[in-house]
């Protein structure tokens, strides 16, 4: 695999500005609904769980 370079004059460094409190609560609960829909697919996709004993 090679090295790649930056071309003259361009810089690939992104700075974005900070997030506010809402912006972090928004995407923090946007992640949570994510997450808790994936959980609830996979429990009706593997169908009745049984245990061993």
């Amino acid at each position: 695999m090679n090295l790649i370079k930056e071309p003259k004059g361009v810089d690939f460094i992104i700075q974005s500005p900070p997030l506010t409190d809402k912006e972090r609560k928004e995407i923090s609960d946007f992640i949570a609904s994510r997450k808790s829909k994936k959980n609830a697919a996979v429990k009706t996709a593997k169908g009745k769980i049984t245990v061993k004993k």
